[in-house]
């Protein structure tokens, strides 16, 4: 059997060492980037509970790994950007075990470490399409080092190629994002907050939020937001030092000593910032007629508002790995029967955590009340809410062949 999978992203790198194990497959999982050239990628992320928990589950050796790179994340704070706390949640109440704060790059780093010669970088995709004989196997095109390459065939087509997949549009067309109506600006800066800033924080300035936590080695993830009319596009003049600081000062008190940092932070990196508007895309796992698998932003671009975008990633992956594995030692080797089992144990789950993520977004929305918004995140419907999402990882594994 061949299988194949575009992007070694979060989901395509655990996918990648697991399915490479499986007796009598052939597996290629094509990365567009060099082998190194993960170590400067991203900013940085909180992955949930939820997350840790599935690759737990599925790999305990490559979970510790990235827990080594990782810091815990073990609480989440709200306050207003005059320091008024609005709420302390310890995760310990809503999770079994604490989530990570970690570099992508990092992220990257270990979990294509782990994938191992399964993984071919410098891979540049030129065209997906249908097997020219068998319109339910899938042909790629390729070329690395300067050589075209094809592989034939392909009984399953994993696209674990992001929020823009090529494998997606090939088969689906491009999906129509759903912008949310907030624009988000992300940085990485060097800590030099003394202890100022730790784990998961929010601080807010009426609908405007930031956003920081700490990750190793000695940086500080710092995002802000601004509320936008949806499609509409980021205004150059949110970008300077003046409006930057004018959003996120409190009018009538000075801003908390947390607060301050972040914002002489933010201004002295502002050339490093990139924004982005905030949004989602259709649910998307398998394509009816094909062996076509989606996972991650691929399958469903989200809104980052709980963490849940690369925490869904492995989910995905696990979940994947799971149900594959269990159908293989089974004797099962049909890939229809694999993804109905794949989209079965996922969609109900993706639906839950984007209406979540995006119900979540309301204090970030134009003229929202942010004390009012963070209430009700602190009543039992939404804590309820919030410990499904992070206890309740849907795997499908626990009948991998008959589901």
């Amino acid at each position: 059997m061949k299988i194949v999978i575009i992007g070694a992203g979060v989901a395509g790198a655990i996918l990648a060492r697991r399915l490479a194990l499986l007796p009598g497959v052939e597996l290629h999982c094509l990365e567009k980037v060099g082998a190194n050239d993960h170590s400067e990628a991203g900013t940085g992320l909180n992955v949930g509970p939820n997350a840790i928990k599935a690759l737990r589950l599925l790999d305990a050796e490559l979970a510790a790994q990235v827990e080594n790179a990782s810091l815990p994340w073990a609480r989440w704070d709200i306050a207003l950007t005059d320091g008024t706390s609005l709420m302390s949640l310890p995760l310990a109440q809503v999770a079994d075990n604490p989530g990570i704060r970690i570099r992508w790059s990092e992220l990257y780093r270990v979990l294509r470490q782990g994938a191992g010669a399964a993984i071919h970088y410098d891979c540049t995709l030129e065209s997906v399409e249908r097997d020219a004989v068998d319109g339910r196997r899938t042909r790629v095109r390729y070329v690395q080092d300067g050589q075209r390459k094809t592989i034939d065939g392909i009984d399953l087509l994993i696209g674990a190629d992001g929020r823009y997949s090529a494998v997606r549009r090939t088969f689906a067309g491009a999906p129509e994002p759903r912008h949310i109506g907030v624009a988000i600006l992300r940085v990485l800066v060097p800590d030099t907050s003394a202890g100022l800033i730790d784990d998961y924080g929010q601080w807010f300035n009426g609908c405007h939020r930031l956003l920081a936590f700490r990750v190793p080695p000695a940086h500080v993830y710092i995002a802000a937001t601004h509320p936008v009319e949806p499609g509409a596009p980021v205004r150059d003049e949110w970008k300077t030092e003046a409006a930057v600081r004018a959003t996120y000062q409190p009018a009538h008190r000075p801003p908390s000593a947390q607060v301050q940092w972040l914002l002489d932070a933010l201004c002295a990196n502002l050339d490093d910032a990139h924004w982005a508007r905030m949004q989602e895309a259709p649910i998307r796992y398998a394509e009816p007629d094909a062996g076509v698998l989606y996972v991650g932003d691929s399958a469903h671009a989200m809104a980052p508002t709980l963490g849940q975008g690369a925490t869904q990633a492995v989910e995905d992956a696990c979940a994947a790995a799971l149900i594959i594995e269990g159908a293989a030692a089974a004797g099962q080797w049909d890939v229809r029967q694999w993804l109905a089992q794949i989209v079965r144990a996922r969609e109900w789950r993706m639906r839950f955590v984007m209406s979540l993520s995006v119900r979540a977004t309301d204090t970030m929305l134009d003229g929202c009340d942010p004390v009012q918004g963070t209430r009700w995140k602190t009543e039992a419907p939404f804590l309820s809410d919030l410990s499904c999402l992070f206890r309740d990882v849907a795997l499908g594994h626990e009948t991998p062949q008959n589901a």
